[in-house]
């Protein structure tokens, strides 16, 4: 018996938004100042459904930065103050233990 899964599907409009932050994220803070209109435009168009995934995915990646050492609130919040709000709204949703600092986080060691 063959099982449908359902999958996730992205529009093309989310897909450029996502495609045009990521790699706003990782230019240096001089070439992303230049660059900021552009991915502001990007996400200008995506509908709020879009817009909560947007800021879910971007909670992810700030969790991922921590972890790095890296921070990713600071340009988020320069680049759109609502879309820092969502993101940090959807941090607060995520897993405790995805969190850097959270008890079950830390690495583990053997006691003596």
């Amino acid at each position: 018996m063959s099982q449908t899964i359902p999958q996730l599907s992205l529009s093309p409009v989310y897909r450029h938004a996502q495609r045009m932050l990521g790699a706003w994220l990782e230019q240096g803070h001089a070439t992303a100042r230049l660059h900021a209109v552009r991915v502001r435009a990007a996400l200008a168009p995506l509908d709020p459904v879009e817009r909560h995934r947007f800021a879910r995915w971007l909670a992810w990646l700030c969790v991922a930065a921590e972890h790095r050492r890296s921070d990713l609130h600071g340009r988020i919040r320069r680049l759109d103050a609502t879309l820092h709000r969502s993101v940090e709204a959807a941090l607060a949703l995520l897993p405790a233990t995805a969190r850097p600092g959270a008890p079950s986080a830390q690495p583990r060691t053997r006691s003596a």
